[in-house]
């Protein structure tokens, strides 16, 4: 006899259906799981004897062979425990495969026979909603899956017994209740900023729009305490975003007793990260610090110190929205669609071009540490502003009376005039103004005809690129929107154009 459970196998967000096949056959003794599977998964029939044991079940002296269908699949991760234990069950007639027919399983088990979590369990809730089954699950991911749907059937046991209980009738799982994160303490407030008036614009627009930041300036100047403020001026997340990020979360184990949350992630990874702890990668394909930042905020400290391989990585996430790890017998493909904030002094000893400031090595100290950064990865960078040093008379006066409540309704009110009108047009997919490209851009941020001479003069000046070029449209879009108006302005055009750090990339090209 075959008994046969469906559980899944994770491609980068996305769970596969698989086929676990179990025969108990006439033989010599041997428990064998076929299927391409990693090491975990080999191990877990030790984990599976050693828990039928437990609830005082014994194997049957006799040959049992597991097959995890599609075998040339590869199978990574110990949540094909508990399958396996009931494909076991369903073959010597402990449970019905009609029962078993109903239900797509994941979960790890102990040696004492409990169950314990595994990563994953919202997208195997999708793909068990997709193929019209339930799920069971970990007792701890129960919280998680239930987000799938209400129609969805989740048995979130905390143990083999209890489940065999439940299918005989003696112990009724009632269905998990979903949970929130709970809100945590307030986010860092911009009303903590004295001074850094340009700055805080700049901070405003970014976020209003979708757009990436570049913050130089000395030491101490406020870089990093501008980009931690960020997410409190962000919208929350909408349900079918905070959908996304938590399948990502699940499936990199972040969710948390599987809660999920509404706020946007917020990722800040240290300069000595590898290209794979970046992008994604290593080993087994797993998601970088873009995809964790998906719909969120990727903060990168001291830009010019991260390797340059990590830099260069970064351009095609940037520009496509998502990051591909390619390996030699598949790829992967993980959603990246984040705003990048960077800060970076001006040079290694961080005073360049301060008043009465001299380096030992002169100009080569600032042109030789900001060509670290190369130019196509500037040029994806919509706005590059200057942070000078804060005034000792700015840091005497009272706190700003305008903090982050009053500057996130103006981000909402853009942004939800930027939904709207990508909604009329037919674009729902669409969010921000970070997205629009092509002919779509040209037709929502086309400018009347003084801003329209004025963006062709600056960019034959300044050179722009035609990425470059598109980008200060971009931003002046979300410009127009914060002023709540319709058509791009001269004005709007000027303050865009204010923003790309002309002075930055001229020395960069020089």
């Amino acid at each position: 006899m075959v008994a046969h459970v469906r559980t899944v196998a994770f491609h980068g967000v996305e769970a596969v259906e698989v086929d676990v096949q179990v025969q108990v056959a006439p033989g010599l003794p041997a428990f064998t799981i076929v299927g391409l599977p990693d090491k975990a998964v080999a191990e877990s029939r030790e984990r599976v004897r050693a828990a039928l044991g437990a609830i005082g079940l014994a194997l049957p002296p006799k040959r049992i062979t597991v097959n995890l269908a599609p075998a040339d699949l590869p199978k990574e991760g110990s949540h094909f425990d508990v399958p396996i234990a009931l494909g076991l069950l369903g073959a010597i007639g402990v449970i019905s495969s009609e029962f078993l027919d109903r239900f797509v399983v994941v979960g790890e088990l102990s040696l004492d026979g409990s169950i314990n979590a595994v990563i994953g369990s919202l997208p195997a809730a999708i793909c068990a909603n997709a193929l019209g089954r339930g799920l069971i699950c970990p007792r701890q991911a129960g919280p998680e899956a239930v987000w799938a749907g209400e129609d969805v059937e989740v048995l979130a046991p905390g143990s083999l017994i209890q489940l065999i209980n439940h299918y005989k009738g003696t112990q009724m799982l009632s269905r998990p209740e979903p949970e929130l994160e709970a809100a945590g303490p307030d986010l860092p407030d911009l009303c903590d900023i004295k001074g850094q008036e340009t700055a805080k614009r700049a901070l405003e627009v970014t976020a209003a729009g979708g757009h990436n930041l570049l913050l130089n300036g000395p030491p101490g100047a406020g870089k990093s305490m501008l980009a931690r403020r960020l997410p409190s001026i962000l919208p929350v997340l909408d349900p079918s975003e905070m959908l996304e990020v938590s399948m990502i979360s699940s499936i990199a184990g972040e969710l948390r007793n599987g809660r999920i949350s509404r706020r946007r992630p917020f990722r800040d990874p240290h300069h000595s990260a590898s290209p794979a702890a970046i992008i994604g990668g290593g080993t087994r394909a797993k998601p970088g610090e873009v995809t964790l930042a998906h719909l969120g905020v990727l903060f990168l400290d001291e830009l010019p110190e991260f390797s340059p391989q990590v830099l260069e990585a970064l351009r095609q996430p940037m520009e496509s929205g998502s990051a591909v790890v390619a390996r030699a017998n598949h790829h992967v493909t993980y959603p990246a669609r984040f705003q990048l904030v960077a800060a970076m002094n001006p040079c290694r000893c961080g005073h360049a071009g301060e008043p009465g400031h001299t380096c030992r090595r002169g100009e080569r100290c600032a042109s030789d540490y900001q060509a670290r950064l190369s130019g196509p990865l500037l040029d994806r960078i919509d706005l590059r502003i200057t942070v000078p040093q804060v005034a000792v008379g700015d840091l005497s006066l009272p706190a700003p009376r305008e903090g982050s409540a009053q500057v996130a309704a103006r981000v909402a009110a853009a942004r939800r005039a930027q939904a709207e009108r990508f909604a009329q047009i037919g674009r729902p997919d669409l969010r921000v103004n970070a997205q629009a490209d092509g002919a779509l851009l040209e037709a929502i941020a086309k400018p009347d005809d003084p801003g329209c001479k004025l963006l062709n003069d600056a960019a034959r000046a300044m050179k722009l690129s035609a990425r470059g070029y598109h980008r200060v449209l971009r931003v002046a879009r979300t410009v127009a929107d914060l002023r709540q108006g319709g058509q791009v302005r001269r004005i709007d055009i000027a303050e865009a154009l204010s923003y790309r750090g002309a002075s930055m990339s001229q020395r960069l090209a020089a």
